[in-house]
């Protein structure tokens, strides 16, 4: 942890203890209603809270029992320690005790021996707590009493009321005995006695006269000693200090007549002297303050520095207290110095112009010279020094050192808002209580400090901090106020009044257009989505707002006399505009975003890119996000809704938006939360707590280059979120939690409140305290394997690093780049990449700096692969046989299995040893496509490439998971599955069984019927043949599927040893095509189904000829999609009724609500309907579907999109004319997103390079003719066309439209195939003869449709009129037109 602030001391005498217990020092203080025990400055041991409405008002710890006694005004309670032998101490509560009298109030607490307790009120009361607190003696006063002290050996008692000057000591006259006896006597003072101190012994057991230190008003210390043993007065004066006298200033200017004083005893200046022998240098030892120390510690005085609140202090020796003859020089000074800093209040008054001081130095050899502070302003600071520094009389800089300060609230927080760079919070109690914190950065790290108390007593509804916590604003019901927090107390400067429909909810700063303005804008929105803003006007800021440095004091431009700047007061605020957001139907809540680490200041464009403000929530849980701007002209706020996301979390109790479009949401019973992503409108991530307590507070941050941090809280803990890289091929988390930070052993108070601050520290507020959390994070193998790759050699780094280092861009050689490269069909680069790091890895030592580019430039991945092809003959060529480098120029398997073994060997930076394990399977794999390149297509050596690997996952896992419809629709749209299959049928050993077939999806990729069916009877004989005992159930559906019952009734006419042969048997040699064998056949089917043997169940269903209910069996009940599919395929072809159906009815729908893109391409392809499988790359899937489906909350996850989803489109909507036509009704600024939508999730992945490559190379379609254009929206950006091409109906069929499709081609490099009815081929002859449609070279082509040149000339045209002919000149065809002309 990095610091704490335990809580506001209480302003009282006795409000702080310390003293040492076992070895243990022990510092205790009290807060409101709560006791604080620390033991060091930046750790508390216990908090404990005294379930009392009433504040605590004294406390005392006993050095002997380790016992802490604290006290409200009418009750004391008593903690007893355990724990000391495990090492944590802990206190629990042996009791408490009330005084007779309910009026009586209790104001002091001391310990005598064996567990005597004195309680001071308007009576002097001693209770034994031995056993059960009992009252032992009890004496009324006549004054309630201000201080009440045992002495060290509890024979005496010090006592004096409230404005006494008379100081009473009771003198103990028997002890042990049951009737306690005091006798009294007077030490009378000239003024009101201010503080009293007893002598404390160098150890427990020591026997030493009782001597008492006395403070009094008229600025004097007076020393009394015991005198005669058992003489009537007891106590005796012995000698007095003047204070004022004892400080003389070198300066008049720098005189004051306040003075302090506090007193070190004689053990712990022993022991600090002790220490500073011990610290000191070899330079230190032979100066002159050190062995002025030895000589005044050798003398064994008791100290007593006096100082004032200028820096001025002299320090004074007290030698032979008690003595019977009295020197001179038994009371000397030992040092005067100034320009001591103790952090004395400004412009305190009253009760908070009071300081106490504690000096202590423990025993321990690690202990410093520690002084506490306790300034009734409301802070105790904890200063360290060593004793030869601080009464060194030459200057010194660092004479004392402040390690902590404690402060904090008296009640407990309930909220904490910080301003937008991070650096200023203001947390509200309960009680209202408001204070003001600015981040300071200290030594040790980051710390708060207090800046302002806002004395503010009505409610407040809404907060919000301005210009760094110099200003803070409060909503409440009806009215607005502004206050001026520059001081150490706040005040009011301005207040409006308000009205607005519905109830406010929410605080709003609208940024500005220009950083550290002196005019800011606020908002707030109703619960009817009404909404009122107020323009503010403040003194100009004395730091930037988004560097935090300094800025150079302008004296503003003055009007007059009158102070105010241009005509306008200094500060003011008035009413500007009132807007309406539109229906507040169904409106949950509205809040603004956390600005995540970005500055209040915006470019002053109102578009989609600009940064989100606000975020509201409905009952149904649709998110919307909003940003707006001022426009001054009209003096107006303008808003503009930037995303929309149906999230279907019904009933939201808790959402949190930031800056960067990220979204957090809680549901109805506060278990689950869900993040989004507002700008495509995904889920990134779902987590459900159980037995954790419920989530109640959520807090975004960022890292300076905008990648997101949550943190999640839950009553005692806080769980942080860091977001990760995308990651579609392993479908790995996109968030993950880096730490759990858990607060119940420190205090049993639930968390009100957590908020961030700008330099990545997690302020957590939990009762009267706040926590401030360290901004490192642990990197640990456990914690997460990818963070490893951040550092081999710290074990911590800043929050932000691990998370920057967790996202952005990867080095070239991660696994995920080169499989997305191997998608984008760059296997070419993947082998260059691959080979260059072989040759670095050779010579490569663990410490050395591995290039992340490996030398290579973003233009080789934008280089096409049939240049590099070029470039590889020639590196074939006669010259190059005579190269003698040795470097491979391709990744054969001898060069993948040296990779590999140097991958074992060496650990590579940045790559953790999960992805390194991952490296080496793809250089296996890329080894292994490459010995196959010249027999296989492209799209099979991306199934190959995969399946391998995902072969290789198999190995490392258990469970055996089938592939992915990514790979399958690769393999599908292959022309090499001929080959494919044999490798994977060798893979398996040339014995795949439908396990192994469902895994590599075969039956679901292959086209060829006729192979399916042999590949299918192979799966029977391997199915058949899996057990020793040979049994016909197994491999009866897919004999029955090939309809080979003949082969069945043979096999078990095999199969003696079972006992359903016979009856089996005898069944199958029956005519299934009559009626009633059919209705047998159906009754077995459901007889096994109530079994639930589904598979043989469905085999009955193929006998009686029902390939409906055998399929919907599979598929429904056994759940096995990709056999239902095989079995309709096999049983009835391709093109047969019942898979159409299936595919219509259940596949379909199911990739729309699951927003499976690669399965509907698949079915619509099946279906043959090419258009609509193009189309469903891109447009969203429910739409496609007639009536429209609803998607699940499944579709919504991220991964749901693949950015290889642009390489299928590009590759399908060139491959005929139904696809073409398919692509054409795509929008063209569906088409447009789509395309930038693939970029952005390139770049979260960390594949920033294959994102500049999609941007730079990708073609749009050129323009359809005009007439199937429609501009119904306005552009996103110049760059986007206007026009936006759509049908009349988004599930209308491709063959409807009447222009040729490959129009739309820039380049007609590859063969467009015919696949659209004849009819529309001969329409389209037809009006070519008829010169309706053009054909043109592809350049003049290009450029007419773009330009829109020759539209009023084809319109010409096609109307009919006579146009002039062309001049008679031969001129050749051209290839493409001559294929148009043939429909190809």
């Amino acid at each position: 942890m990095r610091g704490i602030l335990p809580g506001r001391p209480q302003a009282k005498l006795q409000a702080v203890t310390h003293g040492v217990w076992e070895d243990n020092q022990i510092i205790a203080y009290i807060s409101g209603n709560a006791l604080i025990i620390l033991d060091r400055p930046n750790h508390v041991l216990q908090t404990i809270y005294i379930d009392e409405e009433s504040e605590l008002d004294a406390i005392a710890l006993d050095e002997n029992t380790g016992k802490i006694a604290t006290c409200s005004p009418s009750t004391v309670y008593i903690y007893q320690p355990y724990g000391q032998d495990e090492g944590a101490i802990k206190w629990s509560r042996q009791g408490s005790m009330s005084l007779p009298d309910p009026e009586d109030a209790i104001t002091t607490l001391s310990w005598g021996t064996s567990g005597e307790l004195l309680v001071g009120s308007a009576s002097l009361t001693l209770f034994n707590t031995h056993h059960a607190p009992e009252q032992i003696w009890t004496k009324p006063l006549a004054n309630p009493v201000k201080f009440a002290q045992f002495s060290p050996d509890a024979e005496m008692i010090a006592s004096t009321g409230q404005h006494d000057r008379l100081l009473k000591i009771w003198r103990r006259t028997g002890f042990g005995s049951a009737d306690q006896r005091f006798d009294y006597s007077y030490l009378p003072h000239p003024g009101v006695v201010t503080g009293i101190h007893w002598r404390q012994p160098y150890h427990k057991d020591q026997s030493i006269d009782n001597i008492l230190y006395t403070i009094c008003a008229d600025n004097k210390v007076r020393i009394w000693a015991s005198g005669e043993r058992h003489g009537a007065d007891g106590l005796s004066l012995w000698g007095e200090l003047d204070l004022v006298d004892a400080i003389q200033p070198r300066s008049l200017d720098q005189q004051s007549f306040k003075r302090y004083v506090f007193f070190i005893d004689g053990k712990h200046f022993t022991h600090a002297a002790e220490r500073a022998v011990e610290q000191a240098t070899e330079d230190e030892k032979g100066k002159v303050a050190l062995h002025h120390i030895i000589e005044v510690a050798n003398r064994n005085p008791e100290i007593c520095v006096v100082f004032d609140d200028r820096g001025n202090m002299s320090a004074w020796g007290f030698e032979n207290i008690g003595a019977n003859v009295k020197k001179l020089t038994d009371i000397f000074n030992i040092a005067h110095t100034d320009g001591l800093h103790l952090h004395f209040a400004k412009h305190a008054r009253g009760l908070h112009d009071n300081v106490q001081f504690y000096a202590f130095c423990a025993g321990e050899h690690s202990s410093p010279f520690t002084l506490l502070s306790h300034h009734f302003d409301g802070r105790i600071e904890w200063l360290e020094s060593r004793i030869d520094y601080f009464f060194d009389p030459s200057s010194q800089a660092n004479r004392i050192e402040r390690k902590a300060v404690w402060t904090g609230h008296t009640s407990s927080i309930k909220k904490v808002i910080r301003t937008p760079s991070g650096r200023a919070l203001v947390s509200r109690t309960v009680a209202n209580e408001c204070n003001v914190w600015v981040q300071r950065h200290i030594e040790s790290g980051m710390t708060l400090h207090h800046h302002s108390t806002v004395p503010i007593s009505e409610h407040i509804h809404r907060t919000s901090l301005l210009q760094d916590g110099d200003f803070v604003v409060f909503l409440h019901h009806d009215s607005i106020s502004l206050w001026d927090s520059r001081g150490p107390e706040a005040v009011e400067v301005a207040r409006c009044t308000y009205t607005v429909q519905g109830k406010p909810l929410c605080l709003i700063v609208i940024p500005e257009t220009e950083s550290g303005g002196r005019v800011v804008h606020m908002a707030t929105i109703s619960s009817d989505f009404k909404g009122v803003s107020w323009e503010l006007r403040l003194p100009l800021q004395g730091r930037d707002p988004v560097t935090g440095r300094k800025l150079s004091t302008v004296v503003p431009h003055t009007n007059g006399a009158n102070g105010y700047t241009n005509g306008h007061p200094e500060i003011s605020m008035e009413e500007f505009s009132n807007f309406d957001l539109g229906t507040g139907d169904d409106l949950a809540f509205v809040l603004p975003v956390d600005p995540a680490g970005s500055s209040p200041v915006i470019s002053g464009f109102l578009d989609t890119f600009a940064r989100d403000i606000a975020i509201s929530y409905t009952h149904a849980g649709v998110i919307k996000s909003w940003t707006a701007r001022v426009n001054t002209e009209k003096r107006e706020i303008e808003w503009l809704l930037t995303a929309t996301v149906d999230t279907f979390v019904g009933r939201p109790s808790l959402a949190s938006g930031t800056s960067i479009r990220k979204a957090a949401l809680v549901d109805q019973d506060k278990t689950t939360l869900t993040i989004w992503n507002t700008r495509s409108g995904q889920l990134e991530y779902e987590e459900k707590f159980e037995g954790n307590g419920i989530i109640q507070d959520l807090d975004w941050s960022s890292t300076p280059d905008n990648q997101s941090i949550l943190a999640v809280g839950f009553p005692h803990r806080v769980v942080i979120y860091a977001q990760l890289r995308y990651d579609y091929l392993n479908a790995g988390p996109s968030w993950v939690p880096i730490r759990d930070v858990r607060i119940r052993d420190i205090t049993p108070h639930p968390i009100g409140d957590s908020v961030w601050l700008g330099s990545g520290n997690l302020v957590i507020c939990a009762g009267n305290q706040l926590f401030i959390q360290d901004e490192h994070v642990e990197v640990t193998e456990g914690l997460f394997p990818s963070l490893r790759m951040i550092s081999r050699k710290k074990a911590a780094l800043d929050i932000f690093t691990a998370v920057s280092r967790l996202n952005g861009p990867l080095p070239i050689y991660h696994p995920q780049i080169l499989s997305q490269c191997v998608l984008s069909g760059k296997l070419l680069l993947v082998q260059r990449i691959l080979i260059r790091l072989y040759q670095k890895l050779k010579f490569f030592s663990e410490g050395d700096d591995l290039d992340s580019f490996l030398g290579f430039s973003p233009e080789d991945f934008s280089e096409d692969e049939t240049h590099m092809t070029a470039s590889r003959k020639e590196m074939h060529s006669s010259y190059a046989d005579f190269s003698d480098d040795g470097e491979p120029d391709t990744v054969t398997e001898d060069v993948a299995l040296g990779l590999n073994e140097l991958l074992t060997q060496k650990q590579i930076p940045l790559l953790s040893s999960r992805e390194q394990f991952h490296l080496a399977d793809i250089v296996e794999c890329v080894g292994m496509v490459e010995k196959h390149r010249r027999s296989i297509d492209d799209n099979a050596g991306r199934f190959l490439l995969f399946f391998r690997q995902h072969a290789l996952r198999e190995g490392q896992h258990s469970e055996m998971l089938p592939i992915s419809w990514r790979e399958i629709v690769w393999a599908f749209h292959s022309g090499s599955q001929d080959i494919l299959v044999d490798l994977v049928s060798r893979h398996f050993n040339g014995k795949m069984q439908w396990q192994q077939a469902k895994e590599s999806g075969v039956f679901v990729w292959m086209t060829d019927i006729n192979a399916i069916r042999a590949q299918f009877e192979v799966i029977a004989r391997n199915e058949y043949t899996r057990t020793e005992d040979k049994n016909p159930v197994d491999c009866s559906l897919y004999y029955l599927a090939l309809k080979k019952k003949a082969v069945l009734i043979g096999l078990w006419r095999m199969a003696t040893w079972s006992r359903e042969q016979n009856a089996t048997q005898k069944l199958l040699m029956n005519n299934f095509s009559e009626a009633r064998w059919k209705t047998a056949a159906l009754k077995n089917a459901y007889a096994l189904m109530g079994k639930r043997r589904f598979e043989y169940a469905a085999a009955f269903f193929l006998l009686a000829d029902h390939l409906h209910d055998a399929v919907s069996v599979l598929h429904n009940q056994l759940g096995d999609t990709q056999l239902a599919i095989a079995v309709a395929r096999v049983y009835e072809g391709d093109d047969g009724p019942i898979l159409s159906t299936f595919l219509k009815e259940k596949i379909l729908p199911q990739a729309a609500r699951d927003g499976n893109r690669w399965l509907a391409t698949w079915a619509y392809w099946m279906l043959n309907r090419r258009d609509h499988a193009v189309r469903s790359l891109v447009t969203p899937l429910t739409t496609l579907l007639s009536p429209p489906e609803t998607p699940n909350f499944k579709s919504k996850s991220y991964l749901t999109d693949d950015p290889a989803l642009v390489v299928i489109y590009k590759q399908l909507r060139e491959k005929s004319l139904q696809t073409l036509k398919g692509a054409s009704m795509i929008g063209m600024r569906e088409e447009w997103d789509f395309v930038l939508h693939t970029a952005e999730l390139y770049e979260r992945m960390g594949c920033d390079l294959l994102a500049l490559d999609l941007v730079k190379t990708w073609e749009f379609l050129t323009p359809p003719p005009t007439r199937f254009l429609t501009s119904n929206k306005a552009p996103l950006s110049p760059a986007i066309p206007h026009a936006n091409f759509q049908p009349f109906d988004p599930t209308q069929a491709s063959t409807n439209f009447d222009f040729d499709p490959r129009k739309l081609l820039r380049r007609r490099s590859s063969l467009v195939v015919a696949d659209l009815p004849t009819r529309e081929h001969v329409t389209n002859i037809l009006a070519t003869q008829k010169g309706g449609v053009k054909e043109v070279d592809e350049e003049t082509d290009s450029e007419d449709e773009v330009g829109g040149k020759n539209d009023g000339a084809k319109e010409k045209e096609g109307n009919g009129e006579k146009k002039k002919p062309p001049p008679t000149q031969f001129k050749e065809p051209d290839a493409n037109s001559l294929l148009d002309a043939f429909g190809f």
